[in-house]
């Protein structure tokens, strides 16, 4: 794998770490009844993820452009950070949706 292919994973771990990281920090807020935060931070989390996709949507189009992408350890690592913010920010959609209904407040709004 080349350089940029490595810059790229380790593009992916950052994002999906700050990712997770903001996810599990509006579950905290949100436990606390700071919906505004949690939702602050959701959306911070959300936005991290997208760069994620970018970095790996590129790799997705040298695939489909015939040049295939080397596996490597790095690259399964970069992979499984992706999947596990992606599990936490779903996750936390989930919990903070909750915490909002024992509040009551309206999840329309």
């Amino acid at each position: 794998m080349d350089d940029d292919k490595y810059e790229t994973a380790f593009e992916i771990i950052a994002h999906a770490g700050t990712a997770k990281g903001c996810a599990l920090e509006a579950i905290d807020a949100s436990g606390e009844g700071d919906f505004e935060e949690a939702d602050s931070l959701l959306k911070e989390g959300r936005d991290e993820m997208h760069a994620c996709h970018d970095a790996q949507f590129s790799m997705l189009t040298q695939e489909a452009n015939g040049t295939p992408v080397e596996l490597n350890v790095i690259l399964v690592h970069a992979l499984d950070h992706l999947t596990m913010a992606i599990m936490t920010l779903d996750l936390a959609e989930k919990v903070i949706e909750r915490d909002k209904r024992r509040a009551g407040i309206s999840l329309d709004a």
